[in-house]
């Protein structure tokens, strides 16, 4: 079977310790090639590596950095075909969904490589004459990055591409089970002439990577995208060695439907953002408030357009949802299923899973969800949606608010007041109106409250990746007088 590698160095390599786990399809269930893991021994040398280029990138003119990233961003384009096949085969998703990933990944790298060379400081005027006083930029040191399985590619694009249009060097560990795609990435930024060290790739047992490179003094911050539980101790376990962290986590998106809304516009886009990626999307909707006027009206259409989803392999034409990237997501969603229906919810569509060969997760439609089910607290990560009714939108809006969580949220509504409102008092990272309006390149994509905090995209996602330096100085002609 084909091996995954590590690249260290401006190297491909396999782990020194002879470990590798499995890549499974999972639209079948089949182990189809295995993934190296890195040993200390290897990290080693991935962090020196990336010490020693950070002291030579450093210095390369934001320019250069900017034309070196724009031939990756069209490499990407270009193997975007290929690299969308593995991401299906390893991850599940519709190929059309996958190459949307590959495509975008490098609008991302375009972004990075024009904003890194806007990267301005500032002149604050002095007290005194003779005085100059300037604040700088600088990149913060060699990164550690930790990338999810549920987009290979884009999440670890967002990192890597922030890290060296910066100046800084990084360490991204990708997912085991999702190992091809984010290695055609990196390779792209090798073939593209980012020097050796700049980027590294690492897979392993995410523990051992995560707690071996945070506290190396050679690592100024980490970028970490993934659940809430390992995001507080990695966040945790960075603040022990005072180092700066990013760290996009989980969510549980409220999706509200006004009574002044289109109810038919709210169900096209509740049914694209729920079941887009089987529902593994940090930002999916997963709590759906609708307008009593038009809750019959919406759960119906909600229901139909479930029913009507064609699920099935990504590879196979019109497949509309894939599989669940792994076995463990099917045993979770039947968990929340279970609890919902033990508390008096009801199935209106789905509730189980589809055959016996590979993740397959029916569409599934709840009603009558008690606000204290799993699946009305808990992240779900899937293809369930439940969907409940208000008369008052200030009810509304408190329920929306009322978990610890608060990544995106989503409203419809045809009045400018009511936007506004919804806008400032959604607890929520990024608030979307009318529309689907967030994770483009130039805005940035982040939580509040226990979603995390830092921001990956935009100006934001950039400034991340820099400390500030503050110089004052007085003219030494001055000094002398």
């Amino acid at each position: 079977m084909e091996l995954a590698k590590l690249f260290i160095d401006g190297a491909w390599c396999e782990g020194s310790s002879g470990r590798s786990g499995k890549v499974i399809d999972p639209a079948t269930g089949e182990t189809f090639a295995s993934v190296t893991h890195a040993a200390p021994a290897d990290l080693d040398r991935a962090l020196s590596a990336a010490r020693r280029a950070f002291l030579e990138w450093r210095l390369v003119s934001p320019y250069e950095r900017s034309k070196l990233l724009r031939k990756a961003a069209n490499l990407l384009r270009d193997r975007a075909p290929d690299i969308a096949a593995l991401m299906t085969r390893e991850q599940g998703k519709p190929l059309a969904e996958a190459l949307g990933e590959t495509i975008g990944s490098a609008d991302h790298i375009d972004w990075y490589a024009e904003e890194g060379r806007r990267a301005y400081g500032r002149l604050i005027p002095a007290r005194a004459p003779g005085v100059r006083q300037i604040v700088i930029k600088e990149p913060v040191g060699p990164v550690a990055g930790f990338s999810p399985w549920n987009f290979p590619v884009s999440q670890a694009v967002r990192k890597i591409a922030g890290a060296v249009a910066a100046g800084c060097t990084i360490i991204i560990k990708c997912p085991e089970e999702t190992p091809f795609s984010p290695i055609e990435l990196v390779r792209c930024f090798a073939d593209a002439g980012v020097p050796a060290g700049v980027v590294n790739l690492v897979f392993g047992v995410p523990a051992e990577i995560s707690e071996y490179l945070i506290p190396a003094p050679q690592i100024r911050k980490i970028s970490f995208t993934g659940s809430i539980p390992i995001g507080k101790h990695l966040g945790q376990l960075a603040a022990a060695h005072v180092k700066r962290a990013t760290l996009e986590l989980g969510g549980h998106s409220p999706f509200i439907v006004c009574e002044d809304a289109d109810p038919e516009d709210a169900v096209k886009l509740g049914l694209f953002l729920k079941y887009r990626n089987a529902g593994q999307v940090c930002a999916a909707p997963s709590r759906y408030y609708v307008h009593e006027r038009h809750y019959k009206r919406f759960v119906d259409a909600f229901v139909a357009g479930s029913e009507s989803l064609k699920v099935g392999p990504g590879t196979e034409a019109g497949v509309q949802m894939g599989p669940l990237a792994n076995s463990r997501r099917l045993d979770a969603m039947q968990a929340f299923v279970t609890d919902a229906e033990s508390r008096g919810a009801r199935v209106l569509v789905g509730g189980k899973r589809i055959g016996n060969q590979g993740n397959f997760f029916a569409p599934t439609v709840l009603v009558d969800t008690p606000d204290d089910a799993r699946l009305m607290v808990d992240e779900p990560f899937g293809p369930l949606a439940p969907i409940a009714p208000f008369s008052r939108l200030d009810d509304a809006i408190a329920r929306s608010n009322s978990l610890p969580y608060g990544l995106a949220a989503f409203a419809f509504t045809r009045s400018e007041r009511t936007s506004t409102l919804l806008g400032e008092q959604l607890e929520s990272g990024m608030v979307s109106i009318n529309h689907f309006g967030i994770a483009a390149p130039e805005t940035p994509f982040g939580g509040v409250k226990e979603s995390g905090y830092g921001s990956e995209g935009g100006v934001e996602g950039l400034d991340a990746f820099f400390q500030t330096k503050f110089i004052s100085e007085l003219g030494l002609k001055d000094a002398a007088a």
